[in-house]
């Protein structure tokens, strides 16, 4: 064993890169790139996998994550990511810095492409270095797949917006913006939840601000292209950022901000945090965006009438966070229900989540009968799909707990609970242990 230094050439955007110094321990099964060493070489070493075998892969493994290290601006003009039940994703130059969030388990599978078989090659060898043990390189790159004819997406659907996608129309009157199932990133511009709003004969009812100006900004310019009803209301379903930080955007237009009063609290004491966390990630993209506070709260229920529509915005009781509402309109059977439903993404318990709360409050969600809800995140869906994946799994979990705490186990035996059921929703990898440390530790004090 011997330490070996020397330069790594970085590609980063289209054709620009920079020399970095390299420090690493060389070893017999863990080459490194060293001074005058080429990627030729380094590919020998590294292990690699077909077109044919990486299909066949994703069929009998869908939880292999699939990590594209290409910039935004190249997916764009390459038509798109390779389809995968998990899919990321992160440009080399910031793989460093964001995989340990996007991916907690260092044991998982990991396949990562570009578009000619080099970045890749480096981002193998780091993630190598990071301590992930099971990683592969797509060897034929994204061309290679998109020629075969095999499953891309587009991973920004509204790529003239900053908007993840654009609106979709829901039922008559009723549209919403469905973001990424995904955390918020600069790739995303931070919209990793829906942005709602109901057209009215009397106005439009705009539901979560978004997490920046210039997403408010775009929600708005989508808006004016369906009605030219003025927006008379913003609703915030919770007090974090990717509802309230685009409110400002309103009241510049004097569009009243409500939320619920927990909601006004968490913003007046959480402000300062939310600010710094999302400019860290958006960085130019948060331009514009400043903290503001609603300008009405309530506190159980506040009934918003429009020509012959009636909106009613409620809190059912304790769920995912301080302030949850909905917006309900019980003509329709529609409910807009915020966090308080989950589906295509795993949900997450915060350190002031009330999960036991939360499985009491689902009857009265339930009590609504809605027939088409729009979650907080995800396609709209029914009430079927929400139970199965937010009210069953919050069951499911306090039960598995509840029987460790009466054996006298630990924080340990928590993390072993078997959630495999559910990790084929976004955002598994990253919440699954978080989710059972964060109940076990509740419970124990219940």
């Amino acid at each position: 064993m011997k330490l070996a230094i020397g330069v790594a050439a970085v590609t980063l955007g289209l054709g620009l890169s920079f020399v970095s110094p390299v420090m690493a321990v060389e070893t017999e099964k863990e080459p490194i790139l060293a001074n005058g060493q080429s990627l030729d070489e380094l590919r020998k070493h590294t292990p690699g996998i077909s077109t044919d075998e990486l299909k066949s892969e994703l069929i009998k493994n869908p939880t292999t994550i699939l990590l594209d290290v290409r910039t935004l601006e190249e997916v764009k003009l390459s038509g798109g990511i390779i389809r995968a039940t998990r899919s990321l994703s992160i440009p080399r130059g910031w793989l460093e810095f964001r995989i340990g969030e996007a991916v907690a388990d260092k044991n998982a599978p990991i396949v990562v492409y570009d578009d000619d078989n080099q970045r890749s090659l480096l981002a193998v060898l780091t993630l190598k270095r990071l301590g992930y043990v099971n990683v592969r390189n797509y060897t034929d790159g994204f061309p290679a797949w998109k020629k075969a004819g095999l499953a891309i997406e587009q991973p920004d659907l509204a790529l003239n917006s900053f908007l993840y996608a654009l609106p979709e129309k829901v039922a008559d009157g009723v549209w919403s913006a469905i973001g990424q199932t995904a955390p918020s990133t600069y790739e995303n511009s931070g919209h990793n939840n829906n942005l709602s709003f109901v057209v009215t004969g009397d106005g439009v009812v705009v539901f979560n601000g978004g997490g920046s100006w210039l997403l408010a900004k775009s929600l708005h310019d989508e808006i004016k292209k369906v009605t030219d009803q003025p927006v008379k209301y913003l609703v915030l379903e919770n007090g974090q950022g990717h509802a309230a930080l685009g409110a400002s955007y309103w009241q510049d237009l004097g569009v009243p901000v409500i939320a619920h009063e927990d909601a006004a609290m968490e913003i007046e004491e959480r402000g300062d945090a939310i600010v710094t966390s999302a400019k860290r990630r958006l960085r130019d993209k948060f331009y514009g965006t400043i903290l503001v506070h609603p300008d009405e709260t309530f506190s159980e229920k506040k009934i918003i009438e429009l020509g012959t529509t009636r909106i009613e915005l409620q809190t059912l009781g304790p769920a995912h966070s301080p302030g949850d509402i909905m917006l309900w309109m019980p003509e329709k059977k529609l409910v807009i229900s915020g966090d308080m439903a989950f589906h295509q993404r795993m949900l997450p318990v915060f350190e002031d989540t009330d999960t036991a709360g939360w499985i009491e409050t689902w009857e009265a969600f339930e009590g609504l009968g809605a027939k088409i809800v729009i979650p907080g995140h995800g396609s709209p869906t029914n009430m079927a799909e929400v139970t199965k994946y937010t009210r069953d799994y919050l069951v499911f979990m306090r039960d598995k707990i509840k029987d460790i705490i009466d054996n006298d186990g630990g924080l340990n035996d928590a993390y072993k609970i078997d959630q495999t059921a559910y990790e084929h929703l976004d955002t598994y990898e990253f919440l699954s242990l978080r989710n059972a440390a964060r109940i076990f530790q509740a419970m124990e004090f219940e």
